[in-house]
């Protein structure tokens, strides 16, 4: 995982040009839903109340790398490796995503408006977890780049 402040996501190499000058054009007016961004590239926009920790699942990946920013709000993410991890959820293809058991031990990051999360697939995600046990509205976009 790539966690950093978004000033700096041109400096990374494996985040190609396209996603970038995306990402550095970003408002908050930009209207929900699926933005196509480039061949392999896309973003989904959101609008959502966060869960409390106990209403989240550990998710992960096959085919796209997420880049998780907050336009409004804060959140928590929890990940660690998949590979400590059991299906719970078999892998849907079509939708990119299944979902795992819920580790003992995971690392913990904050959104807030002012960062990143670049998540690969090999790396579960617990995203949409309020970090102060209220359900908050935030406002998210999630970039998504196929895997070579």
């Amino acid at each position: 995982m790539i966690y950093d402040k978004l000033c700096n996501i041109g400096k990374y190499p494996n985040i190609k040009k396209e996603a970038v000058d995306f990402i550095k054009n970003l408002d908050i007016s930009i209207p929900s839903g699926r933005v196509e961004i480039a061949e392999g590239i896309y973003a989904n926009i959101e609008e959502y109340s966060l869960k409390n920790f106990d209403d989240t699942k550990m998710e992960a990946h096959k085919d796209y790398i997420d880049i998780q920013i907050l336009l409004k709000g804060y959140e928590r993410i929890d990940f660690t490796d998949v590979s400590d991890l059991k299906i719970n959820i078999p892998y849907d293809e079509k939708r990119d995503i299944m979902f795992l058991s819920n580790p003992e031990k995971y690392n913990t990051i904050y959104l807030d408006g002012e960062n990143f999360a670049l998540i690969y697939p090999h790396e579960a995600h617990r995203p949409q977890i309020s970090p102060d046990e209220k359900c908050n509205v935030v406002k998210k976009v999630v970039v998504k780049i196929k895997v070579d």
